[in-house]
Order: structure tokens, then C-alpha cells, then sequence
């Protein structure tokens, strides 16, 4: 029996595939211990029930030379006093980072002790954070092969495995396809992030109000808003005639809306990507366009270049190009079918079992 301690950043698409591997390494009968920063308090219900959760002070390198020299010092801070002192009360066998500025101290520390470390990437772009720790780490686990030239003895660390995703979603891989055919409704399933986007909550009510009226009516659709805008994307969906829509700031049981839908559209961060190509489940991805490094739509690229989603920029992401696409589904509603094959084809719903594996061989 090993102890491993799992450090990642405080935000979902960090802690959801830290969950699951810490379920499987459980499982199979290894000691867990967690390491994140105050906003992945919120995530750690996520995780086993008896598992030492251990709050980091880390920063990001901010912006301006204020934010910059405040990062530093609180990230300084981190490895420097808890992330040393951390390594030394736990002393477990391996630690594994999962991204994010605040895993970096347990990482670091861990390496300068000379235990052996992992890192996982969720996203098709490596972060900041793993670049960081890359030299001396022993592996790096990819969640989709890398699209950047890394140069050097780097290249060897890297395996795909896949992004670990929740049991939940693993549930339902095996599930059919809804059937779609020329006289079915049409079931959405929108989502923006964690918070919403604005962005769906313009451009979805105007697209699917701009349909014919007997395509309208055939419309079903889930979306998930932001607060602030319920009322509006209501009242847009009520003058429309669009009966059943179900609006919310967020979902409990996205699963079971992922199984009954035919098409999901939303963001396309890591998580995403792997939960709808795991439940093949054909997408229009919307990539977040304010990421430097535009992980999000390298993600996104990967499933549409296998015929498993479609991408729209934001910026043509608009009412007449979206009713176009959806007119085109209703036209011809093969295209989903084949496009659900395409996405599951993408999916490593054993990614928690490959991260484990692959972990366990340096202990």
C-alpha cells in the first residue's frame, strides 16, 4: 500500500479528474491525501468521504507589476513553508499535480526531495503550472495528444491517458444514441461553464426562433443560464412557442440530460470535451476566445477533425449561422447519428484506470 498525496488547482476542471483518480487509487487500496487552495474547498465533496484534505496559500503571477510581485511572493509563501512542511507530515510515496498554480508547492517540494512525481494535463495545450514542473517530473499524462512541439527529453514523459471523468458519466457510454429521425423532437442540452456565458443565452432564443414554425415546435432544450439573464432567455423562448424549455444557472443531473439529448452546445474545456465524446454525444463547441494559448479551442479541434462535433469561433456564432446548422440536423438527421459514433470514438472512458497505472509504476 502506497501513500499519494494529489495536488490541484481549485477550480473544476482541475479537481474532477483528481476525484477520480483518487477514487480508483482507493480502490485498489492506496492511502489519498489532497492538496489545493481555498476555492477547491467547494469541490471536495467530490472525493472519498475519509480523505486528508490539505489547504495550500498559492497565487497566480497576477497582472502588472503589483500582481506579479503579490503572486510571487504568496506562490514563494506556498513552496517554501507549506509545501515543504506538507511533504515532510505526509511523506507519501508519490504526489501527482493536476494543474494550476496551486499545485505547484506540493510538486515542487516533492521533487526537490526526490520523491517521485506525475503530472496530468486536461487540456490539448500544456499549462504554465506543468511547464513549470515538467523537467523533473517522471511522467506527464495527456488528455489529448499534445498539439505544441515540446522540444527535447520532455517528449518521452508524455503518455495519453485520457481525462478521468465522473462515475456518473461513466454510467451512461454504453447508452443509445437517442433515436432521431424525420418526425422527431430535437433535445438540446446547452451548457456555458461553470458560470454561464452570455454568449448562448443572445444567440440561442434568436436562432431557434428564426427556425420554421414546424421545425420550431419540434425544438426541446436544456439550458443552462446565468441568473441574470433567466428572465430574458424565458420570455425570448416563450414568444418563439417554444414550450419545453427548462432554464437553469446549473444542473445536478447533467448525465441524465446528457443520455436523453441529441445535441449538446457549449464551451469546450477539458472536462466537457471528454464527458460529451465519453457519452458520445455530438456537439457544437464555442471555444472560450480570451485564452492566450486558445486551449479551448485545440480541445474542441480534436473531436470536430474526427467528425464528432462541429467549432464555431465565438464571433460567427450567431443566430443565422447556428438555425443554419440546426435546419441542416433536421434536414438530414444522419448527420447526428454518425456524428455520435465519431465523438464516442474520441472518448477514454478508462482514463482513471490508465492515470493509475501509470502513476503506480514509479512508486
Amino acid at each position: 500500500m502506497a501513500r499519494i498525496l494529489l495536488s490541484a488547482g481549485g477550480t473544476g476542471g482541475h479537481m474532477s479528474p483528481a476525484a477520480a483518480l483518487a477514487k480508483e487509487l482507493q480502490k485498489r487500496g492506496h492511502e489519498i491525501d489532497l492538496a489545493t487552495d481555498y476555492r477547491g474547498e467547494k469541490y471536495v465533496n467530490m472525493f472519498p468521504d475519509d480523505m486528508p484534505v490539505h489547504i495550500i496559500k498559492s497565487g497566480t503571477s497576477g497582472t502588472g507589476i503589483t500582481g506579479k510581485i503579490k503572486g510571487g511572493i504568496n506562490l514563494a509563501q506556498g513552496i517554501i513553508i507549506q509545501g515543504f512542511s506538507l511533504i515532510g507530515r505526509v511523506k507519501p510515496n508519490m504526489v501527482v499535480g493536476f494543474g494550476g498554480y496551486p499545485s505547484v508547492p506540493a510538486v515542487f517540494a516533492a521533487q526537490m526531495r526526490r520523491i517521485p512525481t506525475g503530472l496530468h494535463e486536461q487540456n490539448a495545450i500544456v499549462g504554465k503550472a506543468n511547464k513549470f514542473l515538467l523537467s523533473k517530473a517522471h511522467f506527464i499524462a495527456l488528455s489529448l495528444p499534445s498539439q505544441e512541439d515540446i522540444k527535447g527529453v520532455i517528449k518521452y514523459k508524455m503518455e495519453v491517458t485520457g481525462n478521468p471523468v465522473r462515475s456518473e458519466i461513466i454510467a451512461i457510454k454504453d447508452a443509445n444514441y437517442p433515436k432521431f429521425t424525420n418526425d422527431s423532437d430535437l433535445n438540446i442540452f446547452v451548457m456555458g461553464g461553470s458560470l454561464g456565458a452570455k454568449v448562448f443565452s443572445d444567440v440561442l432564443p434568436k436562432a431557434i426562433s428564426s427556425l420554421p414554425c414546424k421545425l420550431k415546435k419540434r425544438v426541446k432544450i436544456v439550458q443552462q443560464c446565468r441568473e441574470a439573464d433567466i428572465k430574458q432567455v424565458r420570455s425570448a423562448y416563450d414568444k418563439a412557442g417554444i414550450e419545453d424549455a427548462k432554464l437553469a444557472p446549473f444542473f445536478d443531473d447533467v448525465a441524465r440530460y446528457m443520455a436523453n439529448s441529441h445535441l449538446f452546445i457549449g464551451r469546450s474545456g477539458a472536462s466537457t470535451v471528454a464527458e460529451m465524446s465519453i457519452a458520445g454525444l455530438p456537439s457544437i463547441y464555442v471555444p472560450y476566445p480570451h485564452h492566450k494559448d486558445q486551449q479551448q479551442l485545440k480541445n474542441a479541434i480534436g473531436v470536430a477533425d474526427k467528425g464528432g462535433a462541429w467549432v464555431i469561433p465565438q464571433d460567427e456564432f450567431t443566430p443565422t449561422i447556428l438555425c443554419k446548422n440546426i435546419e441542416g440536423f433536421f434536414e438530414n438527421p444522419k448527420i447526428l447519428s454518425q456524428a455520435a459514433m465519431r465523438a464516442k470514438e474520441c472518448g477514454l472512458p478508462d482514463a482513471a484506470q490508465r492515470l493509475a497505472d501509470l502513476a503506480l509504476r514509479y512508486i
